[in-house]
């Protein structure tokens, strides 16, 4: 069969999963699409090969032999911080899905999923890591209150402590400032960031907020740049 249009054909992506007929039906699929895949069975192998070779995106399962996706995802952005990751779990729970984007993972998706999700996720990461390479200069730094981020590093400075943000972190801090003090909607956040349309999950939107007001609020639970709008979606209130 012949691999579908695709403006991302031929980027390589590392596929982590240890269920056979999962990861075989999975690695079939993304080379229909025109990628070129390599497939791994365990943790420890994962990192291994992605100190010897480069990837563009790397499909990391949660429950692997020998370390689990939350370290190799920690691994892999101690030395790789622009590396889109997106972890594909089983587990259901709020906290599970916080880890996986605490170790390092930029996005998610809970088994079963509809591959067409899958697929339009991984497009919509191969854009941003495609954007940050054709757009480096833009918004170099921007601070707020005790905060300073770099966009370009990624390195972020908060009250005395400094710490590493994922690309997908960097796009949704870009997109809020970019339209301070308007609400945006979780709808929008998914359109305009995610490149996803439709009645899509929007729970990984409220997950990366909570990620923002730890990194960056004073007070998370009493947060004062990113607001919550009741029925409507987020406000960033700059403090500059």
């Amino acid at each position: 069969m012949k691999p579908r249009e695709n403006e991302y054909r031929g980027c390589r992506i590392l596929l982590v999963e240890d269920e056979e007929s999962l990861a075989i039906g999975l690695e079939f699929n993304l080379l229909q699409e025109g990628y070129q895949v390599m497939r791994i069975a365990d943790g420890k192998s994962a990192v291994e090969i992605c100190e010897r070779e480069t990837f563009d995106l790397v499909l990391l399962d949660v429950m692997l032999p020998f370390l689990d996706g939350f370290e190799v995802a920690r691994r892999l952005r101690a030395t790789s911080p622009q590396l889109p990751i997106l972890m594909l779990t089983a587990r259901k729970a709020a906290v599970d899905r916080i880890t996986g984007l605490q170790t390092g993972a930029d996005d998610y998706l809970t088994k079963p999923f509809h591959l067409e999700e899958l697929l339009l996720r991984i497009k919509g990461m191969l854009r941003r890591k495609e954007w940050y390479r054709e757009n480096p200069g833009q918004m170099v730094q921007y601070r707020f209150g005790d905060n300073e981020i770099h966009f370009d590093t990624l390195i972020c400075s908060s009250r005395g402590r400094k710490f590493q943000i994922t690309p997908q972190e960097a796009q949704v801090l870009r997109y809020l400032i970019a339209h301070r003090e308007r609400i945006v909607s979780r709808q929008e956040l998914l359109e305009k960031v995610w490149h996803m349309h439709g009645a899509m999950e929007t729970r990984t939107i409220d997950n990366f907020i909570v990620r923002l007001r730890k990194y960056f609020e004073p007070e998370p639970a009493q947060p004062r740049y990113f607001i919550s709008v009741r029925g409507a979606g987020y406000r960033f209130i700059a403090d500059e």
